[in-house]
């Protein structure tokens, strides 16, 4: 018996539309896919992260491809309308019903944050490749829950999503000050610069 194959074009999608979880038709620039393009970028660069953590051998990769998954669950009920889909497909797409994947969460950050020096000032995204990395996703999770949360308003999503993602980039923040302290790396602390007197010159 030959291997069957996942098509990887169906060209359905030619004339700028694209199908949910329930199978309904919508535009590419729907709400909803903005919200499930966000999250797919933000597992893009987990990835990106998991390969600079592993090199680093700090301990976060497998946490961060934990999230990876999780993020996959969050796309299901996303691309799932609560409001209109079948009962099999709403139980099949729940998430974190719960909160239990949340808190989790704020056990590892509690975890990390107990070996992190007092956090008294504004950190800028630095700290090497791992955790500046990590500060992209960090950033990527907040455009996420901004495009979650919308949907999670309209009924469309569950509120557990937006949770998970808000407290996700409190993880990856934390995360990526441990990844910088890991690899003995200094954390750039922001400064406000003084504007600088405009200079005169005599004729």
């Amino acid at each position: 018996m030959s291997e069957r194959r996942i098509p990887i074009y169906t060209r359905t999608g030619d004339k700028g539309t694209s199908a949910l979880f329930t199978g309904e038709r919508r535009s590419k620039d729907d709400d909803i896919f903005e919200a499930l393009g966000t999250t797919d970028e933000l597992s893009s660069y987990l990835g990106l992260a998991i390969d600079h953590c592993q090199d680093a051998n700090n301990g976060l990769a497998e946490k961060l491809q934990q999230v990876q998954c999780l993020l996959q669950d969050i796309g299901s009920n996303v691309a799932t309308p609560r409001s209109n889909a079948s009962e099999v497909r709403l139980a099949r797409t729940e998430f974190d019903t719960d909160g239990a994947l949340a808190v989790e969460l704020e056990t590892w950050i509690d975890d990390l944050d107990k070996s992190l020096p007092p956090l008294r000032n504004f950190i800028l995204p630095s700290g090497g490749k791992a955790a500046s990395t990590l500060h992209i996703c960090r950033s990527i999770c907040r455009r996420a829950e901004r495009r979650v949360v919308p949907l999670v308003k309209a009924g469309w999503a569950d509120e557990s999503t937006a949770k998970y993602l808000n407290r996700l980039s409190d993880f990856l923040f934390t995360a990526a000050r441990y990844a910088a302290k890991h690899d003995g790396k200094e954390e750039t602390i922001y400064k406000k610069f003084a504007k600088k007197a405009k200079s005169t010159i005599e004729a």
